[in-house]
C-alpha cells in the first residue's frame, strides 16, 4: 500500500514535547489513587515497591519506543509501529480500540474528574447533570484549542505541566522540610492479600498510563530523529521521580492506615497540614490544572491515530483531512471529542471503566514494544538515530513485567466479580473480523 505524504507541520520542540509526555501521564492518578492503593495494600514497603517496579517497567518500554519513534517519526506513533511490524490487521485493531474504547474512556474519565474537583473546590453539590455539563464544556474548549494548531495545544500542555510539576515538588519539599511527619510510617507492616495486590496494580498502571501517547505526535516534532529520544527519556525520568517522591511524602506525613481513609484528594490533606486551608485550596487548583492538562494532552495526541488510519485507507477517509489553515487533523479531533462527550453522558462506574481501559491499552503496548524486536530484523538496514540501551533486556523487562501486571489485574478483578477487562479484550479480538469486512467492502466499492 502506498503511504500518503505527510502534511502535518513540524512545530513541536523539545520543551513542548517534554511538557506533553509529562502532561498526559500526570493527570488525576497521583492525586487520587494513593489512598485506594493504601487500602488494598496496607504495607508501605510493598506500596513503594509497586511504584518503583512499574516506574522501571515503564522506563524500559519508553526506551524501546524512543528507538521506534526515531526510526518511524510519523503521525500515529504506536499505530505506525504495529503496522510496519505486524501488518495492517494488527494496526487496524489497535486503532479500532483507540477510537472506540481507550481514548474516549480516558478523555471522558479525566473530564468527569475535573468537573468533580472543580465542584469540590467551590463547595457546590456534585449533581450528575452539573458534572456532565462542566465535563462537556472542558472537552469542547480543548478540542477547539487543538483544532487551532499543535502549537496551541502544546502551549496549553506547557503551562499546565509547569503547574502540576510545581505542585508535586511543593508537596514533596514541603512534607519533608515543613511537615510534621515521621519516617517510622514507612516501616509499618500490614498483611497483604493477593487479590488486593492485584487490584492495586491496576491503580498504579493507570497512574503511569499515557507516556506512549507522545509517540503519536512524532510527525509534528521538529527534527524527531534527534529530539524524540530526549523528549521520551527526560519526560519519563521526571514522571518516575515525581511519583516516587510524592508517595514517599504522603507516607511520611501519615500512617498507611490513615492514608487509606483520605477519600478526598490526599494532596489537599497534606498541603492543608503544611500550609493551612489556603495551601489546601491552592493545591486543589493545581490538581484541577493537572487534570485539565492531561485532558488536553489526550485530545492533542490521540486523534493522530484515526488520522493515520484514514491516510492508510483503514477507516473513513474524512478522518484523514487536515485543516487548510491550521494544518491539524480537525475531523479526527472533532469526532474524537464527540465520542468522548457521548461517554461522559453514559459514564456510570469510573473505576470499572478505568480497569477496562488499562487492561486493553497495556495489552496492546506489549505488542507495540515488542515491535522493536521485529523491526530490528525487518528494517535492519534503516538508520537508527537512537538504539535501545541494554537491548534486548530493556524491552523484555517491559514485556514480561506488563504481561504479569495485566494478568494480575484480570485475575484480581475476576475475584471480585468484575469481568469488564475480559469484555475489553473481546472487543480487541473482534477488530480482526471487522478489518476483514472493511477490506472486503473497500475492494468491492
Amino acid at each position: 500500500m502506498k503511504r500518503p505524504s505527510h502534511d502535518l507541520r513540524r512545530v513541536i520542540g523539545f520543551g513542548g514535547g517534554t511538557a506533553l509526555i509529562v502532561g498526559i501521564t500526570i493527570g488525576s492518578g497521583i492525586f487520587r489513587t494513593p489512598p485506594t492503593i493504601a487500602g488494598l495494600v496496607p504495607n508501605p514497603l510493598v506500596i513503594m515497591g509497586l511504584w518503583t517496579a512499574f516506574g522501571l517497567i515503564s522506563m524500559c518500554g519508553a526506551l524501546a519506543v524512543a528507538e521506534l519513534s526515531t526510526l518511524l517519526p510519523q503521525a500515529g506513533g504506536v499505530y505506525v509501529f504495529l503496522r510496519e511490524a505486524y501488518g495492517d490487521a494488527a494496526a487496524f485493531v489497535f486503532g479500532w480500540l483507540y477510537v472506540l474504547v481507550t481514548t474516549p474512556t480516558a478523555v471522558a474519565s479525566l473530564a468527569t474528574v475535573f468537573a468533580e474537583f472543580l465542584l469540590n473546590l467551590l463547595g457546590a453539590p456534585a449533581h450528575a447533570a452539573t458534572v456532565q455539563s462542566i465535563a462537556i464544556a472542558a472537552i469542547v474548549t480543548l478540542t477547539f484549542a487543538n483544532v487551532l494548531g499543535a502549537q496551541v495545544g502544546a502551549a496549553v500542555s506547557g503551562v499546565t505541566t509547569l503547574v502540576k510539576v510545581t505542585a508535586l515538588v511543593a508537596i514533596i519539599v514541603g512534607a519533608f522540610l515543613l511537615g510534621d511527619g515521621n519516617l517510622s510510617h514507612l516501616t509499618e507492616r500490614g498483611a497483604v492479600q493477593g487479590g488486593g495486590l492485584a487490584r492495586a496494580v491496576a491503580a498504579v498502571i493507570w497512574t503511569f498510563d499515557g507516556w506512549i501517547a507522545v509517540s503519536m505526535i512524532a510527525g509534528e516534532v521538529v527534527a524527531p530523529e534527534r529530539l524524540m529520544k530526549r523528549i521520551i527519556i527526560v519526560g519519563m525520568l521526571v514522571i518516575v521521580t515525581l511519583y516516587i517522591g510524592a508517595n514517599l511524602a504522603y507516607l511520611y506525613m501519615m500512617p498507611v492506615g490513615i492514608m487509606a481513609q483520605q477519600h478526598e484528594a490526599i494532596a489537599r490533606t497534606v498541603m492543608t497540614a503544611i500550609a493551612g486551608p489556603a495551601g489546601g485550596a491552592v493545591i486543589m487548583v493545581a490538581i484541577m490544572t493537572s487534570i485539565f492538562g492531561a485532558l488536553n494532552g489526550n485530545l492533542l495526541a490521540k486523534p493522530r491515530v484515526p488520522y493515520a488510519m484514514a491516510r492508510d485507507g483503514l477507516i473513513f477517509a474524512f478522518l484523514g483531512k487536515t485543516h487548510p489553515r491550521w494544518a491539524t487533523p480537525w475531523a479526527a479531533l472533532v469526532i474524537q471529542g464527540a465520542v468522548a462527550i457521548i461517554m461522559v453522558l453514559v459514564l456510570r462506574d469510573y473505576d470499572t471503566l478505568i480497569t477496562y481501559f488499562v487492561v486493553v491499552e497495556w495489552a496492546a503496548l506489549v505488542f507495540a514494544v515488542g515491535a522493536v524486536f521485529v523491526l530490528r530484523r525487518k528494517m535492519a538496514e534503516r538508520p537508527r538515530p537512537f538504539r535501545t540501551p541494554a537491548y534486548p533486556w530493556a524491552p523484555l523487562c517491559f514485556v514480561s513485567g506488563t504481561v504479569v501486571g495485566v494478568s494480575a489485574i484480570v485475575w484480581g478483578q475476576m475475584q471480585v466479580g468484575n469481568v469488564s477487562p475480559v469484555y475489553g479484550l473481546g472487543i480487541a479480538a473482534a477488530g480482526f473480523p471487522v478489518h476483514y469486512l472493511w477490506k472486503r467492502l473497500t475492494r468491492t466499492a
